[in-house]
């Protein structure tokens, strides 16, 4: 069974204390899992995604408009990755198995390649980190199940803003996904 790593929405805005949806310290907390598990799966030259949210500013057809507050901006200082992430990336950009994924809607999944681009690397262990564990991991992790990966969650490599979402989330992923909880 081969394996990937996707790392979902890791960014300033999502996690760092200036970010405008921040999920704060319990994101910050996942800094070092998250980028020493990149690095573990990108050693064993495992693929390695790191899926990350983009908005245009006041995008009249975005549904998350509405919604939440203006965050990862294309361009912006909030759209970059949070802390040792962004190091790792800048170094391994090149790798053949790191792909960084622009994705415009809650799952990695709606309207990107991920799925091809996994398949055609005969990948159908997926092995899930990032924010928010609610949303952006949760709805990733429905599509994944969808389409017949198998799935793992890092219950230290996701954070959330909303604590009782996160651990519904937890539960949610093992029970009604059978995910595994790492």
């Amino acid at each position: 069974m081969k394996r990937a790593l996707i790392v979902i929405d890791y960014t300033n805005d999502f996690v760092a204390d200036s970010g405008s949806l921040t999920c704060g310290r319990p994101a910050q907390d996942l800094e070092e899992y998250i980028t020493n598990l990149s690095r573990e799966f990108l050693t064993q030259e495992e693929l390695v995604v790191l899926g990350v949210d983009v908005h245009d500013t006041d995008d009249p057809f975005h549904p998350e408009t509405e919604l939440f507050p203006p965050h990862n901006i294309r361009g912006t200082e909030g759209r970059r990755l949070y802390g040792e992430l962004q190091d790792f990336y800048e170094k391994n950009q090149a790798h053949p198995h790191l792909l960084y994924m622009d994705k415009t809607r809650y799952s990695a999944f709606a309207g990107t390649d991920l799925d091809i681009k996994l398949r055609e690397r005969g990948i159908t262990d997926l092995h899930l980190a990032g924010v928010c564990t609610d949303i952006c991991v949760l709805h990733s992790a429905v599509d994944a199940y969808n389409l017949g990966y198998s799935i793992h969650i890092h219950r230290n490599g996701v954070a959330s803003f909303n604590d009782s979402g996160h651990t519904w989330a937890l539960s949610h992923f093992e029970q009604a996904l059978g995910a595994e909880i790492i």
